[in-house]
């Protein structure tokens, strides 16, 4: 039931709002998980394996529903599929919240992921097709903005939560039963909270037209000349008609049907090529697995767990403020020239994270045979001092970290040696009943400083600041404006299948390199991905700043004839 009472000015208002909330909706699939990871494996089992695949299943089920959401958006149309996109969200915390084992809460990450692939590619596409040429920037960076409150408020609700959480825990006073039940109603108290902006993007879908521009190429020439009045002034709306209407000629004196319109044509390859390769490097960069295991980052990098809760929240109240800068320059300085000043940035923070890592991973120690030789009756009770595992560096915290099996799975498990009481105990449960225990790695080092915490939380906060100036609003924006309108939908979904599988895989390993290699292993890879990136953007993207998409088609479709800045 669309609204046909606002003026444009004022409907083009409250689209935006909407299609915002698809933003925030994509932003709290992201960052709910960080703050969650603290209790979620504490209250149910689960292996590293198995919590790699909570935080990935996100990145995983968005990569399976970005695949097809075009097709469907081509199909029966973006406004429908949004309302779809909002009953899954709706679903997937009602699945998340009730659920009391790995499977259920793997579907439950899962339809969230489908959901936000979903938003990913049809929210973009439903503004592209819907805002003029001069707002068209502003209005796309809009849904990357309230992505980024999307995370600052997950972050938020996890800081509090994680507050209260351990205010409980202290004091239960070591009673397990209220320490568990503090721990499992920190974490789906989390998610619980993620229903309410839910529910308000579900209902304003309802509320919203269709795009002029699917409904031109359907056939139903008056809703589309009516959906353009109802989103635009009279001129503007005619004259974005009469360019829809040149278009359509042009392609019918060269009896180019719809069913000809396949992405491998030449004059599609290009923009179809560089949209994959930008969509595949901006997941490259590692944002999505930084924000999902931020507060487990910054806790490796010495902060006790309410402080990276508090560093997790700065770092995504500096990414949202960065958005803001974003929004206003993006129809002024062009998408170009804020990629190559974002990505150039990323690469700085990326390397400062590597090297203030590797400055306390480097002084590791190996200690898995002796941890081996420690194990009696299948069980590990290991004290950690210098007599059993060597001298430690003088005034600084050791930590022993063991990577391990029962057979069912891989865990890890951490001691200080200035714990209250510096033992590392490993024994089976009910599920490991039966299994040996294999020790797979085993290391002794110093823990970071709490400065040395700080400083990787300013550099995380500069490469956030970056990459929301840069690719976080671009990316949406290009990736809409690149992609000619016929294959829109189609070629977008097959890009954010390449940008979605790319962060699925980083996800999904992370724990397991992080674990083998250390943190600044993960940090230069991520760097050698960016300069792909920085290249990119410097040598082969056109600026697309102030164009309509006709123009930006026909440039692609006549290169010579045609230059952009």
């Amino acid at each position: 039931m669309p609204m046909y009472t606002f003026t444009p000015a004022t409907y083009g208002k409250f689209l935006i709002v909407i299609a915002g909330f698809g933003g925030l909706l994509y932003g709290i699939d992201i960052g709910v998980i960080a703050a969650a990871l603290l209790y979620l494996s504490k209250t149910v089992d689960l292996t590293l394996a198995q919590t790699s695949a909570i935080v990935a299943a996100v990145l995983g089920g968005s990569m399976a529903s970005s695949l097809i959401a075009g097709l469907l958006a081509d199909w029966v149309g973006r406004r429908k599929i949004m309302i779809v996109s909002g009953l899954m969200f709706l679903a997937s915390v009602t699945l998340i919240v009730s659920s009391q084992s790995f499977t259920i809460l793997l579907a439950g990450r899962l339809l969230q992921g489908m959901s936000g692939g979903v938003i990913a590619v049809v929210i973009p596409l439903y503004l592209a097709e819907c805002l003029g040429a001069h707002n068209r920037g502003r209005g796309t960076a809009v849904f990357q903005f309230m992505l980024t409150v999307g995370v600052v408020i997950a972050s938020f609700t996890g800081l509090l939560y994680t507050h209260a959480a351990e205010a409980a825990i202290t004091v239960a006073a070591g009673n397990p039963i209220l320490i568990r039940a503090a721990e499992n109603h920190a974490w789906r108290g989390m998610f619980l909270t993620t229903i309410y902006p839910g529910i308000i993007f579900f209902v304003g879908t309802l509320f919203l037209v269709e795009t002029p521009r699917w409904l031109f190429r359907k056939g139903r020439i008056v809703e589309a000349s009516a959906s353009l009045h109802r989103l635009l002034v009279p001129a503007e709306a005619e004259l974005q008609m009469r360019e829809m209407e040149s278009l359509a000629h042009e392609h019918t004196r060269k009896k180019l049907s719809a069913s000809s319109d396949s992405l491998l044509q030449r004059k599609y390859i290009l923009p179809f090529v560089l949209a994959c390769i930008v969509l595949a490097c901006n997941q490259a960069t590692g944002i999505n697995s930084i924000l999902g295991f931020l507060v487990v980052i910054l806790k490796q990098a010495g902060m006790n767990s309410v402080h990276a809760t508090q560093g997790n929240f700065i770092v995504e109240i500096v990414h949202c403020l960065m958005t803001i800068v974003a929004i206003l320059l993006v129809d002024r300085k062009g998408r170009r020239f804020l990629l190559r000043i974002g990505t150039g940035g990323l690469i700085i923070s990326l390397i400062g994270c590597a090297f203030l890592f590797h400055t306390f991973e480097s002084q590791r120690v190996d200690v898995q045979q002796t941890v081996q030789t420690a194990i009696s009756g299948n069980t590990l009770n290991l004290p950690i001092n210098d007599a059993t595992l060597g001298s430690g560096i003088a005034g600084r915290s050791m930590a022993l970290t063991i990577l391990y099996s029962y057979g069912h799975g891989d865990k890890v498990a951490t001691a200080l040696n200035t714990d209250h009481d510096p033992t590392l105990t490993i024994a089976p449960d009910r599920l490991d009943a039966g299994a040996a225990l294999t020790i797979r790695r085993a290391f002794y080092g110093p823990v970071a400083s709490e400065t040395t915490g700080w400083l990787i939380t300013l550099f995380l906060g500069l490469f956030v600041s970056f990459f929301s100036l840069g690719p976080g609003v671009v990316v949406w924006l290009m990736l809409s404006e690149l992609m000619p309108t016929r294959i829109r939908s189609t070629g977008m979904g097959i890009a954010l299948f390449i940008n979605q599988g790319v962060s699925t895989s980083i996800a999904a390993v992370f724990l397991t390199v992080v674990g083998t290699y250390g943190y600044y292993a993960m940090f230069l890879f991520w760097t050698a991905c960016t300069i792909i990136y920085f290249i990119t953007a410097t040598f082969f993207l056109p600026e697309t700043k102030g164009r309509t998409l006709e123009e930006i088609e026909e440039y692609f479709e006549h290169p010579q004839q045609k230059k952009f800045a």
